[in-house]
């Protein structure tokens, strides 16, 4: 049995899906274990909702790929902004390379998809 290739968008879209997943894990372990431990900045209001916005959007965008969605393209483009805020924002306050880097290739992943009307 010949088993059928994967067209580009299901590999983007697969791609998407583990990049939220991965932005959605790394920063809720960042704003739980690295800004409450750091205090100060770290756990400024603006700063840590914006963490954890970014963590809730990342898994729900993850979810709405992999329902199907008719709005995952709107969702997407949503949670492209919220990481690229909280990329600028980690970077800003320093020491959080690994949640910067996460929220950057999230938020690359995801204008891909936010431009694609499925």
């Amino acid at each position: 049995m010949t088993q059928l290739a994967h067209t580009p968008s299901e590999h983007a879209t697969q791609a998407c899906i583990e990049a939220c997943s991965h932005c959605h894990q790394v920063c809720l372990a960042t704003a739980m274990n690295h800004c409450l431990e750091a205090g100060g900045k770290h756990v400024k209001p603006k700063h840590f909702r914006l963490l954890m916005n970014c963590a809730e959007i990342c898994q729900t965008s993850a979810n709405f790929q992999l329902s199907s969605s008719q709005f995952s393209h709107h969702l997407c483009a949503v949670c492209a902004e919220v990481c690229e805020a909280c990329a600028t924002d980690c970077e800003k306050i320093g020491g959080m390379e690994e949640c910067v880097e996460a929220c950057k290739e999230c938020a690359e992943s995801c204008r891909q998809m936010g431009s694609d009307k499925y």
